[in-house]
């Protein structure tokens, strides 16, 4: 039910639906985040620690599973060097009715920006730069408390 993977390879958005639209399931809704060029940024590489952020998405993933009824869950993370343009993540959710659907994937979307252990680098004209969350994205996550 829960499908998580991270990988250096570009989301293939066809395969990563294949799994979440399920017999049954009469809503299905998805997030696909991509690589911005907000202040300059010509590429964002992402680094992760192998083991920790699957079990962290995995996590986040049960977590909605026992708020909501999903009969299934997708995320996709991408890991390396991304340019503008790039998928950066997808995330999709099942569920019998759309509002539960709709809810889970809200929640998944706003848990991981926070929660899962990745360490994001921007490279602009002037250089680079690491990257700490958003104060917008922390009070997203604990808006889900």
């Amino acid at each position: 039910m829960i499908d998580v993977r991270v990988s250096d390879a570009p989301i293939d958005l066809l395969a990563a639906f294949t799994g979440v639209e399920v017999d049954g399931a009469g809503g299905v809704a998805s997030f696909t985040g991509r690589v911005r060029a907000d202040d300059g940024v010509q590429a964002l590489t992402l680094e992760h620690y192998p083991g920790m952020t699957e079990a962290a998405l995995t996590a986040i993933g049960k977590a909605a599973a026992a708020r909501w009824p999903l009969m299934a869950l997708t995320i996709r993370h991408r890991v390396g060097r991304m340019v503008p343009g790039d998928r950066i993540v997808f995330v999709a959710t099942a569920a019998a009715h759309r509002s539960d659907a709709l809810a889970a994937c809200a929640y998944c979307i706003d848990r991981l920006k926070t929660d899962a252990p990745f360490w994001k680098r921007e490279a602009t004209g002037q250089g680079e730069r690491w990257v700490e969350a958003r104060t917008t994205d922390v009070q997203k996550a604990a808006d889900w408390t």
